[in-house]
């Protein structure tokens, strides 16, 4: 099939977004709510996976034009890790046999050349590897059978750019990759509204905790924009994780399958994705709470988590040693709180890794105000930052917020309450708490939501999905039957629903009207140069976006990469991003000789970017190399003449390739 399309006229495949005229977009938003908030209380939800897997796909499409891109555009819009994660897919389905790309990538040698890496366990590779499995298998079998499974077309370019194909469907791999990962996440919505359902017992509480998501779909999750990145894999099974604790946790009799599907969903979770201890860290931190308190009884928590062994079957005798349920909690945290402390410092020495950059690492540099060239590299990135206010603002508007903070302080108070009963030594409401537990472990991992993603922006895609589940339980007669029992429960909770409806489809509606087209034609020029002029085995070095795209699209040899949580990583990256300090180039030159590296990727922009105060990359080196402060930048020096420790021998707008010349 060919069909020829002018690059300045290229349509979006997806659904068309809705076009309203100014004047009456107020009214269009209130009859939108109305009609949304009305057939989803016929229909018990407005939204099911497919439905959410097309919102996803036209998003994505409608931001780039994915579907009218070459296979090269298509790995350039996967920038920074992504590119990193995307290549390793590549590599496996280009392999001659799945067995031989999988021992590929798991001695890889191309990534942190000359070192040999097994990148599966390194980047967290199981969700690719699976993939490219699934996609080797799918279209070796339409293959067979000569089954088409994807169709291609030819697209013009304006002004003196060369005509690409383009190709839609099963059969490409990007298209392939994307679709599943889109799959995956049009799957939250189901379990969004089961656990809403399961949580405040009414069906109506899981249509709350949908719309609450819809309408807040930016704050809650990027993977629209950025599919690739490791969270889009993993969060979706956290979902699932907390949804069965919160049956363990409601339930009196313990059942193994519940407690075999929770380890399934701990493993799928943390798989993929490096931050996903920290995430549980927290949850288990609360479980611990309710464990003290008498939430949880002791052979549930065993179940639930086999550290702190010694705590949980020594619990009657520590008792003995306190002389109040008090001191007795006190006891119990002082106890876990050490024991925490020193199994990861044992853990991290026999293991050997204590050299990696964690999450608590980032809140303490945010919280002591601490900061090194690595942190900085970090945070000084915008999805590193505090959270913002207009976050809160946005909240706010579609009464999220409101309903939350709501719903909190009755759980507070309902907490607290029960905490005074058991200080009483009341043995008959002891044992009635472990009925309703739930709610407490839900408000005690808002809590941790909330202060994590305050610290780090990026993380409110974990207090923003809790939120809206947390919001469901506004539907709890457990929590406002006395709210109820004054007021028809019809009449509060579609007045509810209809005011977080405008100001809900008014973003959605923001969302669908986003429309780009991808183009980055400096990144072309430089990755084709590469590809003709220089040799397979050439090693580069440079900016860690700009490396994960050369290494993809490419496939040369590179020595730093965007994956920065590795010591030796972060070690080589200093060396590499030294062209943007006040040292002297021979320096430069001979410490990027020992790392073999034999072009450097020179970005201008990296010299004067500042992103805020304190972060220009000459800030960074001044703060980490201050004995060299009085010098002038090694970029003003390489910008006018390279020479002689360097040779310029690619040049556009935006990049600079520069020889790495011999000693």
């Amino acid at each position: 099939m060919q069909k020829v399309i002018a690059e300045g006229h290229r349509t979006p495949s997806g659904p068309p977004a809705c076009q309203v005229s100014p004047q009456n977009h107020s009214m269009y938003l209130v009859s939108l709510a109305l009609s949304c908030v009305t057939s989803s209380l016929l229909v018990g939800t407005a939204f099911d996976s497919d439905e959410v897997r097309v919102h996803l796909k036209t998003l994505f499409e409608n931001d780039r034009h994915f579907s009218h891109l070459s296979s090269l555009e298509r790995e350039m819009t996967f920038r920074t890790e992504m590119g990193l994660y995307y290549s390793y897919f590549k590599t496996i389905i280009d392999a001659p046999s799945f067995l031989q790309g999988l021992w590929m990538i798991m001695n890889d040698r191309i990534t942190e050349y000359p070192l040999v890496i097994n990148a599966v366990k390194r980047f967290y590779l199981y969700p690719e590897v699976i993939i490219a499995f699934w996609y080797r298998t799918i279209v070796g079998i339409t293959n067979l059978f000569g089954i088409t499974t994807k169709t291609c077309w030819n697209v013009t370019r304006k002004e003196s750019l060369s005509e690409i194909q383009s190709c839609e469907g099963l059969g490409d791999p990007a298209c392939f990759y994307v679709g599943v990962i889109f799959i995956l996440n049009g799957s939250v919505m189901a379990l969004f509204f089961l656990y809403g359902t399961f949580l405040s017992g009414t069906q109506v509480g899981g249509l709350i905790t949908v719309l609450c998501y819809f309408f807040n779909h930016g704050e809650a999750t990027r993977v629209m924009w950025t599919p690739p990145l490791r969270e889009s894999f993993s969060y979706p099974f956290l979902v699932l994780q907390m949804y069965i604790l919160s049956m363990i946790l409601r339930n009196s009799k313990l059942n193994k399958k519940h407690f075999i599907a929770l380890c399934v969903s701990n493993v799928a979770f943390m798989l993929p994705w490096q931050f996903a201890q920290f995430i549980l860290f927290t949850q288990i931190a609360s479980l611990f709470f309710m464990f003290v308190v008498g939430y949880i009884e002791p052979s549930k928590f065993q179940k639930i988590i086999y550290m702190n062994m010694v705590i949980i079957l020594q619990r009657n005798k520590i008792q003995k040693l306190g002389s109040s349920e008090l001191s007795f909690w006190l006891i119990q945290g002082f106890a876990w709180l050490c024991g925490t402390i020193f199994l990861k410092f044992i853990t991290s020495k026999i293991l050997g890794v204590a050299d990696h950059i964690r999450m608590s690492d980032l809140i303490a540099a945010r919280i002591l105000r601490y900061s090194d060239f690595d942190t900085l590299l970090y945070t000084c990135a915008p999805e590193f930052d505090f959270m913002e206010k207009a976050t809160l603002v946005r909240y706010t508007k579609t009464l999220l917020l409101p309903l939350v903070m709501m719903v909190a302080y009755f759980i507070c108070k309902k907490t607290l309450r029960d905490i005074s009963c058991v200080l009483s030594s009341n043995t008959y409401l002891r044992k009635h708490l472990l009925e309703h537990g739930e709610l407490t472990f839900h408000l005690l991992q808002l809590i941790s939501f909330t202060i994590i993603a305050i610290l780090i922006l990026r993380m409110k895609l974990f207090l923003t999905p809790h939120m809206c589940i947390v919001a469901s339980l506004f539907c709890s007669q457990q929590l406002f039957g006395w709210l109820f029992s004054k007021f028809r429960f019809e009449n509060i909770i579609f007045g509810v629903l209809v005011l977080m409806s405008i100001q809900g489809c008014a973003n959605l509606h923001n969302q669908w009207t986003i429309m780009g087209e991808f183009s980055n034609l400096p990144q072309e020029e430089l990755i084709q140069w590469i590809k003709y002029n220089t040799r397979q085995d050439a090693v580069f070095a440079g900016a860690m976006p700009t490396m994960a795209s050369i290494k993809l699209s490419t496939l040369r040899p590179i020595v730093n990469h965007p994956h920065y949580e590795d010591a030796d990583l972060r070690a080589r990256t200093k060396i590499v991003y030294s062209t943007y300090s006040r040292k002297s180039a021979k320096e430069v030159r001979d410490k990027l000789k020992d790392l073999y590296v034999n072009y450097y990727v020179f970005e201008e922009a990296w010299c004067v970017v500042r992103t805020k105060p304190g972060c220009s990359m000459l800030e960074i080196w001044d703060l980490e190399d201050p004995s060299n402060a009085a010098h002038p930048p090694l970029c003003s020096i390489l910008l006018s003449d390279a020479k002689p420790y360097f040779t310029t021998v690619f040049q556009n707008s935006v990049y600079r390739v520069l020889k790495v010349n011999a000693p």
